[in-house]
């Protein structure tokens, strides 16, 4: 038997432009001008676009980033005990492991600043009232099933529980809580 070839059918097609429909601002020389990306300033390119999701490393170590981190590790864990021993409830343990990890990534690039109409600190605070409220009702579900990785998901679940309520009550003691000053006092 010989070898068997792909054969690919090339149909003469004419150019039709996207400028001649008005769905794009430039005409075909401009679209294939490599002068556009020459003449344009560093900042424009895809250095800048990169450089928008530089890492804080000085996030990641302060109080805030160790607990996202801790908080993205023990959600994991409950998601693979979850798999191992009751696939329903990996879900909720799926969805806050990316919630978690959105969040995390957000602060730890700065990106959230662009988008200064978000109320952050009320966002961050509801994420984790939800997670503790999830995580209580499927820890305490879980933990019925008797099986190992059930009880295991239990035990993580509640340390989780734990992690977000210190959390919740650090975002509302900083962020969200009204301060009183000594003008307020006399």
């Amino acid at each position: 038997m010989g070898g068997v070839g792909i054969r690919f059918l090339v149909f003469p097609v004419p150019f039709l432009g996207w400028w001649q429909w008005g769905l794009c601002q430039r005409g075909p020389t401009e679209m294939l001008s490599a002068r556009d990306h020459r003449d344009r300033p560093p900042e424009e390119g895809a250095a800048a676009v990169l450089q928008g999701f530089a890492v804080d490393k000085t996030f990641l170590s302060s109080l805030k980033g160790i607990l996202l981190e801790t908080e993205l590790a023990l959600t994991f864990i409950i998601f693979i005990c979850f798999t191992a021993s009751i696939s329903a409830y990996m879900a909720a343990a799926l969805l806050e492991f990316f919630i978690t990890l959105a969040f995390l990534f957000l602060y730890a690039t700065q990106y959230y600043q662009r988008f200064d109409r978000l109320n952050w600190p009320c966002l961050d605070f509801l994420r984790c009232v939800s997670a503790i409220i999830i995580f209580l009702v499927v820890s305490f579900a879980a933990v019925t099933s008797r099986d190992g990785a059930a009880i295991a998901a239990f035990v993580f679940g509640i340390i989780l529980v734990s992690v977000f309520a210190y959390d919740a009550f650090k975002i509302y003691r900083t962020e969200m809580a009204p301060r009183t000053t000594q003008d307020d006092q006399q």
